[in-house]
């Protein structure tokens, strides 16, 4: 049993990573339906919510068939941080999560994000304030340090437990190494395995198969896996995991009919949340990995990424069905 907050999982659960762009309502409603246990919307900038800006807004929209759902918050200025969460937490969310470890460039250089980590008593300050401000339980995303020569994850840890927060992820890079090389896990199961830390650890970072999630939990015992990049286009893959992990049996791919299938509705329903053409450029690279490996594919994967009328990639997605069938 792991318990996150107020939600209790009776296995261990596999959660959808918040990503700018992708983990909108319609790639989550995906999710959902095969299995993923928890999910965070995409990231909410505090300073963008607290100025009432529109898109801010407008990602606090969480429905109940979500749950149990996290908002994410990003910023570098403890007070913008604190109203926002006060504002996040009128939108009824599972947890509010901070995060401390996106490594974007526009986000990082300010400050916020994984440039927290340059900043340790400022990460501490907010996560603080956050945690007193509000009553929705509070977790936090980071990284392993800020670089190489700095990697303090196992100290950070233990401050952050202490500011009160109710449960950590760890995605296994550091700030500079963005999402190049290989995670390194090792320091993800020194935080778990130090008998200081008290609260869940969740492994993240290249959980890309069912048998890399069950060898990461095996070999580093952490309570929970984040599944991030990989579910790009692959909603599936939370089923395949959760499958393997409790039957070690491996569930094959969904056929191309299912994935064209698939793919037409989280077209829909992007559509349906954020209209064309914004719906359609968003799309573009979950239909890359819909049908990733296809022979002969570039002429229509280029029509495919270069069309803006929906009707017209649906007849390229029945196109894609026809062909390959």
């Amino acid at each position: 049993m792991v318990k996150i907050g107020n939600i209790i999982f009776e296995d261990i659960p596999v959660l959808l990573a918040p990503m700018e762009d992708i983990t909108d309502p319609s790639f989550r409603f995906l999710c959902k339906q095969y299995g993923a246990d928890m999910m965070y919307t995409e990231f909410v900038s505090s300073d963008g919510l607290i100025r009432r800006g529109v898109k801010s807004i407008k990602k606090l929209e969480i429905r109940d068939s979500e749950r149990p759902i996290g908002i994410q918050l990003y910023g570098h200025i403890p007070e913008a941080m604190q109203e926002a969460a006060v504002m996040a937490e009128a939108a009824r969310p599972d947890v509010i999560d901070l995060n401390f470890g996106c490594p974007v460039k526009k986000v990082a250089r300010r400050g916020a994000g994984a440039g927290m980590l340059r900043n340790i008593p400022l990460m501490m300050e907010i996560a603080k304030l956050v945690v007193d401000a509000v009553k929705t339980p509070v977790t936090v995303k980071t990284r392993l340090g800020w670089d190489e020569q700095n990697k303090n994850i196992v100290s950070v840890a233990r401050q952050l437990q202490d500011t009160g927060i109710c449960a950590l992820t760890i995605h296994g890079r550091t700030g500079t190494q963005l999402y190049k090389g290989q995670a390194d896990w090792t320091l993800i199961g020194e935080v778990k395995h130090n008998p200081y830390i008290q609260i869940p650890v969740i492994g993240n970072g290249d959980i890309d198969t069912p048998q890399k999630a069950r060898e990461m939990i095996d070999r580093y015992g952490v309570d929970g896996i984040m599944v991030g990049r990989a579910a790009i286009g692959r909603p599936w893959l939370f089923r395949q995991i959760k499958h393997y992990l409790l039957t070690g049996e491996s569930l094959p791919e969904p056929t191309l009919s299912e994935k064209v299938a698939l793919a037409k509705l989280h077209l829909e329903k992007s559509l349906d949340y954020k209209g064309s053409p914004r719906g359609i450029f968003e799309m573009r690279r979950h239909f890359v990995h819909y049908f990733k490996g296809l022979p002969n594919f570039k002429s229509i994967r280029i029509r495919l990424l270069t069309t803006l009328d929906p009707e017209e990639i649906k007849d390229i997605l029945d196109e894609i069905e026809n062909i390959y069938k």
